[in-house]
């Protein structure tokens, strides 16, 4: 699932990501398992109203490489 990074860049960060899926812009979402769920899960909740599917990641570090950054991501959509 991660391999939908290189086609297009994502919005990285839980404020960037919340904004592009409450105004309708974000086309997936991206969660990794092992982030503050006071983040995550209130998060998760916006997508699934907004009908946006969530891709649950292992790790913080795994999706923040995914998304060519240098430290760990909780969250990341990609944008229609």
């Amino acid at each position: 699932m991660l391999c939908e990074f290189a086609s297009s860049k994502p919005v990285v960060g839980i404020k960037q990501s919340k904004r592009a899926v409450s105004d309708g812009l974000a086309s997936s979402a991206f969660v990794a398992r092992d982030a503050d769920p006071d983040i995550i899960d209130p998060f998760s909740q916006l997508c699934e109203k907004n009908g946006v599917r969530v891709v649950y990641v292992d790790t913080m570090e795994e999706l923040g490489r995914a998304c060519g950054i240098n430290v760990g991501a909780a969250v990341a959509v990609l944008l229609k």
